[in-house]
Parts: structure tokens; C-alpha cells; sequence
């Protein structure tokens, strides 16, 4: 049940369907709609914090981020649900004091890519300073005193927050079509994902060859 007074401040729970090779595992695993999550201080999006790759086609380098949807932080093609859910002033405050810590030692902080396959054998797997993307969030509630689930936050996954019953789905669909974006500031050469099929194109203009 939502949980709404004129002293109430909002919290958003982004879900998205990035596509990229780490995060398959889990999404297979899983057989879940979205693989990766953020915690979102804003409706347009402005705001929105996880643990991902520092740099959109670079999956080797990963840790603590802020998200820049408008620059063109995920692919054109990202799906997403847009989760809404209501907390106090103090619990809201919490949040954020949270976050500023993540991002005040951001240069410590690692991705805990075993972790991913702790969760694959249902096993929490915590390592100091790192953390995959619904670990992090869920360590946000969980140390703001806002917690649903009977399971530590190295087993929490995008699918626990995408099932909670605690949080409204406010928008669903393409990311870069969400009613809540400012259209006029997002970037107008989004980047696009290379499919497979397109690999090999790409590949194959670069030996050309008699058409036979």
C-alpha cells in the first residue's frame, strides 16, 4: 500500500534492460526482465546513482556512478520500469546522506563482480568496498531503516524491486520515451547497440569480396 502524507518525500527505483555481457547472467539466471537498477532522487531523472561501468562501452572499468541519462549514459533501445515509493523526511535525508557518502569515496569503491556469482548460487558474497548495482541500492535501504526483504543485500536483485509490492510502477517502456525526461536536453546522438548481426557487417566491410 502507498504510503502518502503532505510530509512525505519521494524516492524512484529505475530498472532497465542494459544488454550488456555481465549483467546476461543474472537476467538469464533469473529469467527477469531487468538486470540492472539505480536509485533515483528525481522524476526527470537528473539524480539517479547504482554501480555500473564508468564508461558505456568499456565493461572493465566499473564501479560507483552517477547516471547521466540526458548525455547518453545508456543505449537509445533501453527499456525501463520507473518505480515510485513514498518515505519520511528523516528516511529521505538518510538516503541521501547515504549516496553523499558512496560518492565522497568513490575512488575506493570497486565493483563486486563475484558477488554476482554469489547470487547465481544463492551464496552472499561481500567483499569491502565493492558492490554490484542492486547490492548498493538495497544497502541504501537497508541502512536508512527501509528494508522488505528476509535476505541480505548481496542476494538482492533488480527482480526484488521489479515484485515488491511497496513501489508504484509510475512508467514503463523505452527509457528515452519516459513523459518525466526534459526531451529538449537529451542528447541527440544517443548511442545505439551493436547487434550481433551488425558486428559481422561491420566486420565484413572491412575484407570486401566479390559478389558471387
Amino acid at each position: 500500500m502507498e504510503r502518502m502524507t503532505k510530509d512525505k518525500k519521494a524516492i524512484y527505483i529505475l530498472l532497465t534492460d542494459t544488454g550488456t555481457i555481465v549483467s546476461q547472467p543474472i537476467k538469464w539466471f533469473t529469467n527477469a526482465p531487468y538486470n540492472h537498477v539505480s536509485i533515483v532522487f528525481d522524476d526527470q531523472l537528473r539524480e539517479v546513482y547504482s554501480f555500473a561501468r564508468k564508461k558505456l562501452h568499456n565493461p572493465w572499468v566499473a564501479g560507483f556512478i552517477k547516471e547521466e541519462i540526458y548525455a547518453g549514459r545508456f543505449f537509445e533501445d533501453t527499456t525501463c520500469t520507473l518505480l515510485k515509493f513514498y518515505v519520511s523526511e528523516e528516511e529521505f535525508m538518510k538516503m541521501r546522506q547515504i549516496v553523499q557518502y558512496f560518492k565522497e569515496n568513490e575512488e575506493k569503491l570497486t565493483y563486486n563482480l563475484p558477488g554476482l556469482f554469489g547470487v547465481l548460487i544463492r551464496y552472499p558474497i561481500k567483499k569491502k568496498n565493492a558492490y554490484f548495482c542492486s547490492q548498493f541500492v538495497a544497502e541504501v535501504f537497508l541502512k536508512s531503516g527501509v528494508y522488505f526483504w528476509d535476505l541480505p543485500p548481496e542476494l538482492i536483485t533488480p527482480n526484488h524491486f521489479f515484485t515488491n509490492k511497496n513501489f508504484e510502477v509510475i512508467y514503463e517502456g523505452r527509457l528515452y520515451d519516459c513523459p518525466f525526461l526534459v526531451k529538449e536536453e537529451i542528447r541527440n546522438d544517443l548511442p545505439r547497440r551493436l547487434s550481433v548481426s551488425g558486428l559481422v557487417e561491420k566486420i565484413k566491410s572491412f575484407f570486401p569480396y566479390p559478389n558471387l
